[in-house]
């Protein structure tokens, strides 16, 4: 019998928590050491896992797999540690506070190339974004025309949250990068890649040096048009993905999520009569039940077994995603100037 592969979280809050649930109902993958700086020191748990205050003893452990769910400033450096031990690395999103924390991490991808190295895009494993994409592959509705993308929540610190997310030496990004770098991944995964963008980047409510509204209208090389708006000002936490194509829409509703703010997850698909004089019939479907987080790390764990691609999470996708945020951020040429930004990759 294969020994279980060996995983070290580092970064154990909320979603270091959540992944240890998932890992830990998989035989083929066990925690065996984690760290926080929160835990006020080095011991074991009842169960047996080590636990250490700092990132440096962890990698000391025997490990096979690293996960990091850390503080954007420090998920670059901790991702680039794991490699250069020889593990296998998960990272959360967002990959790191700019496209040079990307272009590192891959840089040291590059000279560990049998190693695998996935991001936390959690959203793409969602069943309702999986049934819409089907449906879009599938050529029934004809074309995508436009998509509109709204990711909202009430505000920038938000249950219990540390206010590194309002720093922007640590976070590097507001609201669009913390939250709405999901909307950005799925229309990216919905449209393909865009060539114009253009966009309003707005700190005027809360007044931290980080965005708490950004809008954007972009465009793909085939007119492919979208419009997003990533927003700590909706007061009502929503999520909302319209998809119109020529023969009908796909309305993505909702999104299971742990704080259970989201609303219902649903997808209502409409398919156009042409005598149904703007109302055309429609069909909803709810879904109950989240397997998205056991999806995700299930994927990782077959390429490392299998030694295949990773097809979801990619660090190429972790680039693309970045890239496109930051030219969100930077086609506002008021925010590009205040805050010195780039979209470009810079020159190792």
């Amino acid at each position: 019998m294969t020994e279980p592969l060996k995983v070290g979280i580092a970064g154990y809050g909320v979603v270091g928590n959540r992944r240890r649930q998932v890992i830990d109902k998989r035989t083929d993958m066990k925690v065996v050491a984690v760290c926080d700086q929160k835990l006020g020191g080095d011991g074991v748990f009842d169960d047996g896992v080590k636990y250490f205050s700092e990132y440096g003893p962890l990698l000391d452990e025997q490990l096979d797999i690293l996960f990091v769910c850390l503080t954007n400033d420090l998920n670059p450096d901790v991702s680039i540690a794991g490699l250069e031990h020889g593990l296998h690395v998960f990272c959360e999103k967002p990959p790191g506070r700019d496209v040079g924390d990307v272009i590192r991490v891959i840089a040291c991808h590059q000279k560990h190339s049998n190693l695998k190295l996935k991001y936390g895009f959690n959203h793409r494993y969602h069943d309702s974004v999986l049934d819409a994409l089907q449906l879009v592959h599938s050529g029934e509705l004809g074309k995508v025309i436009n998509l509109r993308g709204l990711y909202g929540k009430s505000q920038l610190i938000t249950f219990g949250q540390t206010s590194w997310r309002t720093n922007r030496d640590l976070a590097g990004g507001g609201v669009l990068l913390d939250q709405g770098i999901h909307m950005v991944d799925l229309l990216r995964l919905f449209a393909g890649e865009f060539v114009d963008v253009n966009s309003f980047i707005s700190n005027g409510h809360w007044n931290h040096d980080v965005e708490d509204n950004a809008y954007a209208l972009m465009r793909t090389e085939t007119g492919v048009v979208a419009m997003l708006h990533s927003s700590a000002t909706q007061w009502r936490h929503r999520f909302n993905l319209e998809i119109s194509l020529e023969l009908g829409s796909i309305t993505l509703s909702g999104i299971l999520s742990g704080s259970k703010s989201y609303g219902a997850e649903t997808m209502t698909v409409a398919r156009t009569a042409g005598d149904d004089m703007g109302d055309p019939r429609e069909e909803t479907t709810r879904y109950n039940k989240d397997t998205s987080w056991a999806d995700e790390v299930a994927e990782f764990a077959t390429a490392i077994q299998d030694n295949t691609i990773i097809s979801n999470g990619s660090a190429t996708d972790a680039l693309k995603t970045m890239e496109l945020v930051y030219r969100i951020y930077c086609a506002d040429p008021d925010w590009k100037s205040k805050w010195g930004l780039s979209h470009e990759a810079p020159e190792l």
